[in-house]
């Protein structure tokens, strides 16, 4: 079982960065993809980004592309989200999870498919 704890989320002006950090508990953390979601008032949950176990494959949804990096540091166990360039319709509170994967370099993107999740952390941007 993993717990996972974000953190880094705050009020920013449009055209700002935010870093999110997600800490995740037990030893292991490398046998997991991550990624990171978030849900808006009034809106479903939706994927944002995720990493493969070797940290070395991402993927982004289209909207955050250029603009936020997901990595990881397993011998950490933790996995951030940099955010540059926020805009006000980034608003939303961010969420990690985690899920199982054979395969080192393999993602995983179907919200279903994570089986982890942590509190979430609120992104609030300004216009």
């Amino acid at each position: 079982q993993v717990q996972l704890v974000e953190s880094g989320g705050g009020l920013v002006q449009a055209g700002g960065s935010l870093r999110l950090s997600c800490a995740a508990s037990g030893r292991t953390f490398s046998s997991y993809v991550m990624g990171w979601f978030r849900q808006a008032p009034g809106k479903e949950r939706e994927f944002v980004a995720a990493i493969s176990r070797n940290g070395i494959y991402t993927y982004y949804a289209d909207f955050v592309k250029g603009r936020f990096t997901i990595t990881r540091d397993n011998a950490e166990n933790i996995v951030y989200l940099q955010m540059h360039s926020l805009k006000p319709e980034d608003t939303a509170v961010y969420y990690c999870a985690a899920a199982m994967a054979n395969l080192p370099y393999g993602l995983v993107l179907s919200r279903g498919e994570y089986r982890y999740w942590g509190q979430g952390t609120q992104v609030t941007v300004s216009s």
